[in-house]
């Protein structure tokens, strides 16, 4: 393909992904990040990298070596505990040799993905506030009036994509479920009964409708989810800079549980972080427009049970080697966005389906 100006909005892990393709092939790109930095915020939790899509995009983008010296197979194993008892009733472990989902932390795998990218690759410190299309190509606006044209703009920015704004105007949608996010530091020494019932990987019970997630980090983390049904502004009166009160609330919801789990929720460390849970309607999709596409949780934002990642890096890895080994632009375009959209649509499909599992009464682990 020519060389074409090829711009990224999102500095996620679909978007660094695919630059990484394309500085490989020789190919100029530039990503904007409305963050001011790499560590400006925590990246999240822990990332269950699946051999068939997520490992294929490392793979192909020649980071696979260094994904697995971070990588934590032993953080595969699933363990279900029963909610009145704390009472392990299924303990799933990994065996010796199985890697086929190891575990990483968001903000490592985004450090390798980063250090792989020619320095000055990615803009820190600039959103992009506004996208149109120019015909064969788009503009961005960004603060002050400045803008930029590009050959293409790929919008890898998230569930409230500005690209996707100017694709095809669709915004998430509630999904009724809300995610409250906590943690234990250094939890083998400090909270060594919590941590032996997390196990190496994840631990999780539920009844009625409400589940409670711990999963191992590196460096010694253990991160929780407090996971439930609720109106999509429960909270507003409640206020999350008082963690005595959002801890009141909580203890109130899942009143009854067995103490040793309720103990996640009363010895945990710092505050608690509301992640109420949006999607994209299912399908979600669009006539190829010149200029633009979507990938990661831009084109299919779907419930986080262990996929979204890894389309991500799929997404990114699969746009940058048909940017640079097709014949045109536009052909590259529309062979990425004829193989994505049938498998993100079938797989939000099957994740819609698995958010009932999430917080049903069986005893299933579900990834969170």
């Amino acid at each position: 393909m020519t060389s074409s100006r090829i711009a990224i909005a999102g500095a996620g892990l679909g978007g660094l992904a695919c630059a990484r393709v394309l500085q490989l092939h020789g190919l100029d790109v530039t990503v904007f990040e409305q963050e001011p930095s790499a560590g400006a915020r925590p990246q999240g939790g822990t990332l269950d990298m699946h051999a068939d899509t997520g490992q294929v995009a490392l793979r192909t983008a020649g980071l696979h070596e260094r994904f697995r010296e971070l990588a934590r197979p032993e953080g595969q194993q699933m363990r279900a505990l029963d909610a009145r008892t704390a009472a392990v009733v299924r303990d799933e472990l990994p065996a010796e040799d199985d890697e086929f989902r190891p575990e990483i932390d968001r903000g490592q795998l985004r450090g390798i993905l980063l250090d792989s990218l020619s320095p000055g690759t990615v803009r820190w410190g600039r959103p992009v506030e506004e996208v149109t299309t120019t015909g064969d190509g788009a503009r961005l606006s960004f603060a002050e009036g400045v803008t930029a044209d590009y050959d293409l703009v790929v919008g890898a920015d998230g569930a409230w994509s500005r690209v996707r704004r100017a694709l095809t105007g669709v915004l998430p949608e509630y999904s009724g479920v809300t995610f409250v996010e906590f943690g234990l530091d250094d939890a083998d020494r400090r909270h060594p009964a919590l941590a032996t019932l997390t196990g190496q990987g994840t631990a999780m019970a539920k009844i009625g409708g409400q589940a409670l997630f711990a999963q191992r980090n590196s460096n010694g983390h253990i991160r929780c989810y407090a996971i439930f049904y609720a109106p999509e502004e429960w909270h507003a009166d409640l206020g999350f800079a008082d963690t005595d009160a959002v801890r009141a609330n909580l203890l109130e919801r899942y009143a009854g549980w067995h103490p040793d789990l309720l103990r996640f929720l009363t010895d945990h460390d710092g505050g608690f972080t509301h992640r109420p849970l949006y999607v994209l309607p299912v399908p979600h999709a669009w006539t190829h427009t010149p200029g633009l596409t979507l990938l990661g949780d831009a084109a299919h934002l779907m419930p986080p049970l262990g996929v979204g990642a890894n389309l991500a890096l799929l997404d990114g890895t699969e746009l940058g080697t048909a940017l640079a080994t097709a014949r045109s632009l536009g052909e590259a375009v529309r062979k990425y966005e004829t193989s994505m959209l049938p498998r993100s649509i079938e797989t939000a499909k099957a994740c819609a389906e698995g958010l009932g599992h999430l917080l049903g009464d069986d005893v299933h682990p579900v990834a969170a």
